[in-house]
This record gives structure tokens, C-alpha cells and sequence, in this order.
């Protein structure tokens, strides 16, 4: 989802200094048709928090404690509603959470029952406010509700009475409006789908929506900062990037010499407040303040996969953890590559931007260098050459035509270098060795890459797993991209890896001997005899060529039972 709308019915603007959480409330006098249509309330001392209503952190006080109620309220003859009016964009629903709390001073004289409508449709029938949380009067209350796909630029809220309250009044006291993403996983307004007669005003209008308060993509007072990293002392950096120092926490603030600079910093915030995924480092908030540029992100707790591969004190990982680092960075980049509108190209794919939480599970980061990708009708984006040495597609390079494709590239030196734990440029070695793509290559078509691999590995990988991982690496460094994989063809082959290395052969020792797998000659004679728990899900039917190239006889059964992993 995406914040759209943060509204405080009836009262001012409110920042970091009134919500703990830092969001920022805006005032609803520039949404309201008619002014003259309602009233403000103000009486923060009435509000109370319930322990089935609402919280602080749901939303403050503040919000709570000013409410926009109907004019002339309690007037028997009183018949019209108070409207609001937002733009959204065409094609997406949108989950609306309202926030009532009754802070009349006369509150406990009249009893409140009001509708709500969105669009003009009930969204929230006979609403009763003194029956929710626990019938005690200023407690503070929430409901969501989930719009139809929206047909319409405009959306527009109203309260008004209900046939079943005493007197005729209503009031709201805050909205949100996020916006969910579409069918596609995108959130951008160009990609909106155009709603069918199907999918506009019929069926069931509304639905009951749950949501965690989003406290993303906000402005963060520089004094905030400066105060959460102890004014950026020294002993809180965690680490050294192209774009700046990284504290603890996690900050990470722009250096004013580094090459990076305005572009990366507005692209890293326009590309990640658009995402949402697991295997991307989500963005908490940016400062922009005093000639600094602080981007703020959730805190990774194990550092960079590179880290634990070669040069710190970070452990070493397993096979196992690194092939599902692997994964998880190739869901991320697959995610980007289909999962928007366009494709967006990472353009900075390295194990020095995949980075791993307190279990181990990576994410993908830094996105400085994100670019959107060509339009449907065209093959490739021209544009100026940006990226690590060492990781760079050299077709990229050559022709400045960025696709996809090219952050496949180096997502291939990424697992040859996952593989044998050392950096991809290393001058000080003999001069065949110093690039770590053309050596592991040599290997590779050889068929000896087990010579190079990871010392602490050594015996560690089944041969099959080996064998499909450097296949997979070894596609993904073709010379030309168009014969390169997409990253879910990658995320396939490297996820069968691991079922491979996982695999247990009946009558076997269930040890990490690289000589576990023996005769695997195919026997899939009777499929009418197989196990109900069998699914066959994992394995795509776009992709039975590259299965039938594999030992898949007596491992076959594990692989595709659901409790083989």
C-alpha cells in the first residue's frame, strides 16, 4: 500500500512534535465541500484510549481530540451531509480507515448514529458510536473499509444522519487513504488498470479491511536524526558506502564529496517508496535538511552478504544459507524486473547491496542507480554507463543499451562470487585470476568447478547441486543478453539447487558427502501410483526442458513431495 491521504478532521497540521510515529496529519479545510456545512469540535482531554478501541500508535491524541461534525447539529430538520472531495488514481482500490471518537461535551445527552458513504454508496451503515469500545464515551475507534476498483478521479467521503439516531448529527475525527496495488503489484498511477463494467459498482461495494498504520515515505526532522544517532557520533557507523556513511539504526547519511549525489538520493526515495516486497530493504524515511541527504532504512542486523563471504569477522555461511541469500536477492530483483509497470533495472547488482536481516533473509538494496525500463515497444533503454567494476554487463558497456538483462549479469558474478568467497577484481593476483567473472568461467566450461571453490565448502556441495548452480551462473554471464535468463528462469533454477542439495536418496547417509548421489537413472514408470501428498507446483511446465536434463530418478520423489524441504 501507499499513503495517499493523512486527514485531521477539524483541526491543524500535525507533524513528528504530535505523533510519535512521525506522520504528518494534514488539516481537511482544502477536501471540504462547503464550509459552511460543518462545525469543528476541540476537546483532547475527552479522548480515551480502550483496550478494544484504538491506540497511540493507531493515532494520536491529537487526531482523536478535534472532530468536523455536521452544522446545527442536533437541529430536528437537519438533512444534508458533510463531504470531502480527494484525488486518487483511476484503476486501484483504495483501503480507507476512518477514526471516530465522540468528544462532545454533551456527548452522553445524544445519541450518535450516522452513515458514511463513500462515492456515494453506504460504505458504513447506522453507525453507532457509543455501542463500539466498550460503550465509554471519547473512547477512540477505527473501522476500515476496501473501495471497489475506483472509476473515477475524484473520492469523495460524506457523513450524514441516520434514521436510527435520536437527533441528526455525525462527525468524523481522521481518514487515511492508502492505496493497494493492482493485479500487476504496482502502485503507479500510469499502470492503473482500466475498471470493467464487472469490476465498477457492482457485486459486493465495500468489504472490511485490515492494515497496519503506514509510517513510510515522510519527511524526518534533521534534529530527529541528529538525536537517534547520538549527532552522528563515529562509534554508531556500521558501515561505508558510494553514497555515505551508514549508523546504526539504520541512518544513512549522504556525504557532501561523494560522487553520488542530489539524482541517486531522489531516485533511491522515488524508486523504494513505490516498492513494497520482502527481498527489498524497505525505506523508512529521508531528511533533506541542512544540506544533508539522510536516506532512513530498516535495520539488517547481518550486514552484507559480501561481508560474509570474504574480508570482516562476519561468519561464514553454509552452502545451504548462501544458495537461500541467493534466492531471496533473485525474488528481489525478479520482483523489480515484473512486479511494476515498466521494469525497474537495479543497474548496481552486487553482494555489497544484498543485505541480511537477523535470520539470514536477504534483501536487495540501494537503489541509487534504479532506472525504469523501455516502454513495450521497445527493446532497451539508452543510457549514460553507471555500475561496479567488476559486475558490469559488458554489453552495457559497449553499446549504452540497458535492459534487464543486464542486471542478470551481474547478478551471475554475484554467485560465482558466492561461490568461492573472494572479491570479483583482485589485482594482486596472477593476471588470469584478477577477474573473477573470466576465471570462474575457464572452470566452469571445463567442467572443474569444484577446483575453485570456497575452501569451507570443500565437500560440503552434493555434485548435482554444483552442477545446476554453475550451469545457472554460466547462463546468466552470456556474452549477448538476449541469451541470457530472466531473473525468474534464474530464481527457478537456483531454488531446484537447493532442492537438489537437500535432496535425500532412500538408502543413503544423510550427511553433505559429495558423494552422496549415485545411479539416477529416471524411473517415472507409474504416475497412477503416486502419493497424494505429491505436488508438482514448484516445477513449471515452461521449464520441463531444463528438468530433463537433470538426475532426477530416485531424488525425483523428494523434490516434488511438499515436505521434501
Amino acid at each position: 500500500m501507499e499513503t495517499t491521504y493523512r486527514v485531521n478532521m477539524g483541526g491543524q497540521l500535525l507533524n513528528y512534535a504530535n505523533d510519535t510515529l512521525w506522520r504528518t496529519w494534514v488539516p481537511d479545510d482544502e477536501f471540504l465541500l462547503g464550509e459552511s456545512s460543518r462545525q469543528t469540535i476541540n476537546n483532547v482531554r475527552a479522548v480515551t484510549y480502550v483496550s478494544d478501541g484504538s491506540t497511540e500508535e493507531v493515532a494520536p491524541r491529537s487526531v482523536y481530540g478535534t472532530a468536523s461534525e455536521m452544522a446545527s447539529a442536533g437541529t430536528s430538520n437537519t438533512n444534508f451531509n458533510v463531504t470531502w472531495q480527494f484525488n486518487v488514481d483511476l484503476g486501484f482500490q483504495y483501503l480507507m480507515r476512518f477514526h471516530f471518537c465522540d468528544i462532545r461535551q454533551n456527548g452522553s445527552l445524544n445519541q450518535l448514529v450516522f452513515d458514511v458513504y463513500v462515492n456515494s454508496l453506504l460504505a458504513i451503515k447506522d453507525f453507532d458510536i457509543s455501542s463500539t469500545s466498550s460503550n465509554v464515551l471519547g473512547a477512540a475507534y477505527y473501522r476500515d473499509v476496501v473501495t471497489p476498483l475506483i472509476s473515477d478521479n475524484m473520492l469523495r467521503v460524506s457523513i450524514g444522519p441516520s434514521n436510527q439516531g435520536s437527533y441528526p448529527d455525525a462527525l468524523l475525527n481522521g481518514l487515511e487513504i492508502m492505496k493497494m496495488n493492482n493485479s500487476m503489484g504496482s502502485l503507479s498511477g500510469s499502470a492503473a488498470l482500466s475498471p470493467t463494467k464487472h469490476g465498477s459498482n457492482t457485486g459486493s461495494k465495500f468489504s472490511n479491511g485490515t492494515a497496519a498504520s503506514n509510517n513510510l515515505q515522510y519527511r524526518i526532522p534533521f534534529v530527529q536524526v541528529a538525536d537517534a544517532t547520538n549527532n552522528f557520533d563515529e562509534s554508531r557507523v556500521i558501515g561505508i558506502g558510494g553514497f555515505g556513511k551508514v549508523y546504526k539504526g539504520v541512518f544513512k547519511r549522504g556525504n557532501p564529496r561523494s560522487q553520488q549525489g542530489l539524482a541517486e538520493f531522489q531516485t533511491e526515495i522515488e524508486m523504494l517508496s513505490q516498492f513494497r516486497h520482502r527481498h527489498l530493504v524497505s525505506l523508512i524515511g529521508y531528511c533533506d535538511e541542512k544540506n544533508e541527504m539522510i536516506l532512513i532504512y530498516e535495520y539488517m542486523q547481518n550486514g552484507t552478504l559480501k561481508s560474509h563471504l570474504y574480508g570482516s569477522e562476519y561468519p561464514s555461511l553454509g552452502w545451504k544459507e548462501r544458495l537461500e541469500a541467493c534466492i531471496g536477492a533473485a525474488r528481489g530483483l525478479h520482483y523489480l524486473h515484473t512486479g511494476y509497470a515498466k521494469a525497474v533495472i537495479h543497474r548496481d547488482v552486487k553482494s555489497a547491496n544484498i543485505l541480511l536481516d537477523e535470520n539470514l533473509m536477504a534483501k536487495v538494496a540501494d537503489f541509487g542507480l534504479s532506472k525504469t525500463g523501455p516502454e513495450i515497444d521497445q527493446t532497451h533503454v539508452s543510457t549514460a554507463v553507471k555500475g561496479s567494476f567488476g559486475y558490469l554487463d559488458p554489453e552495457y558497456f559497449r553499446r549504452q543499451q540497458l535492459t534487464d538483462k543486464s542486471d542478470v549479469y551481474s547478478f551471475g558474478v554475484v554467485l560465482f562470487e558466492v561461490l568461492c568467497a573472494r572479491p570479483v577484481i583482485d589485482p594482486t593476483l596472477p593476471r588470469e585470476m584478477v577477474n573473477l567473472a573470466e576465471w570462474a568461467m575457464k572452470w566452469q566450461k571445463k567442467g572443474q568447478l569444484e577446483q575453485i571453490i570456497d575452501s569451507s565448502l570443500a565437500g560440503k556441495i552434493r555434485p548435482d547441486s554444483l552442477r545446476k548452480f554453475g550451469e545457472t551462473a554460466e547462463k546468466c554471464l552470456a556474452e549477448y543478453g538476449v541469451d541470457r535468463p530472466s531473473m525468474g528462469d534464474v530464481l527457478w533454477n537456483l531454488e531446484y539447487a537447493l532442492q537438489l542439495q537437500e535432496a535425500v536418496v532412500p538408502g543413503e547417509p544423510e550427511d553433505n558427502s559429495t558423494n552422496m548421489i549415485g545411479d539416477l537413472s529416471p524411473q517415472v514408470n507409474n504416475f497412477n501410483q503416486v502419493d497424494s501428498s505429491v505436488s508438482v507446483a514448484p516445477f513449471g511446465v515452461s521449464h520441463i526442458d531444463d528438468i530433463s536434463n537433470s538426475s532426477m530418478s530416485k531424488v525425483f520423489s523428494q523434490l516434488v513431495k511438499s515436505e521434501g524441504r
